[in-house]
């Protein structure tokens, strides 16, 4: 979570390391990450779990629902074995091969 920057739009200046919102599946539900998030100014959207007390806490389902096209652009980057597999030791070297996997979907 730490090392997500944001570019600011302006393209100047130093990246904005706070994203307004954070949308997360059940998985990242708990406690500890919603206080993490409320400590940095930043909005959970994360559905509970069907155990968890509901407090008052309001929950957007559409833009919930907006996190389909993440989901489905990481599927499709997926379909090329060496990012699934991820067979290069080096970040940089795994992050270039997502590049031109992205390049090769867009085009």
């Amino acid at each position: 979570m730490d090392q997500g920057a944001v570019p600011r739009i302006a393209g100047a200046g130093r990246p904005r390391l706070r994203p307004e919102t954070v949308v997360g599946d059940k998985g990242y539900t708990g406690r500890t990450l919603r206080q993490w998030l409320r400590q940095r100014g930043m909005r959970a959207v994360i559905p509970r779990l069907s155990h968890e007390p509901r407090r008052g806490v309001r929950f957007d389902r559409t833009l919930y629902r907006e996190r389909n096209r993440a989901e489905r652009c990481i599927n499709r980057l997926k379909q090329f074995r060496r990012i699934a597999t991820r067979y290069e030791k080096l970040a940089a070297t795994y992050s270039a091969f997502v590049t031109l996997a992205a390049i090769v979907l867009w085009l």
